[in-house]
């Protein structure tokens, strides 16, 4: 569960926190589960839930061309092969917003009406930043020559 806190949340220490942050609240609800579904899955659902919160809390997430605009001449200098670390590296470069979508679709299995309710955004706002997030990354892979220019 650390690591799919630590998807979401950058510092580790604070991923911690929110785990067992997500945990507390497992136990404390754990009469709720109706097993309806497996409970990993409930757990899982709680942790992202959790993370997403820490988040908003942290920082207020913008769902807005500016964010991209401002990070696009950052880079990160990464020479080793291309690793979970690394990938990991790339994802929390992303803006929070890009970033939440990103995970949520990509590695989460999310769908994007289910990301639109989680975050209070509107689907088409999830779809637009799932584009942008996955535009950024590659750009940033070209830029460290990791994947071709006529990659997509």
């Amino acid at each position: 569960m650390l690591g799919i806190c630590r998807q979401y949340v950058k510092d580790l220490q604070f991923a911690e926190d929110v785990m067992i942050g997500g945990f507390l609240k497992v136990f404390k609800n754990l009469d709720s589960f109706k097993f309806k579904g497996s409970f990993e899955g409930w757990i899982r659902r709680i942790m992202i839930r959790e993370s997403i919160s820490y988040v908003r809390k942290q920082q207020f997430v913008v769902y807005d061309d500016e964010l991209y605009e401002r990070n696009e001449g950052e880079t990160n200098t990464i020479t080793s092969a291309m690793d979970v670390e690394h990938i990991q590296m790339l994802i929390d470069a992303l803006p929070e917003g890009y970033k939440m979508v990103f995970i949520l679709y990509v590695v989460e299995g999310y769908k994007h009406h289910e990301i639109a309710e989680l975050l209070q955004i509107s689907e088409s706002t999830s779809k637009s930043q799932l584009f942008k997030a996955r535009k950024m990354l590659q750009d940033k892979l070209k830029k460290q020559n990791i994947i071709g220019y006529g990659t997509r």
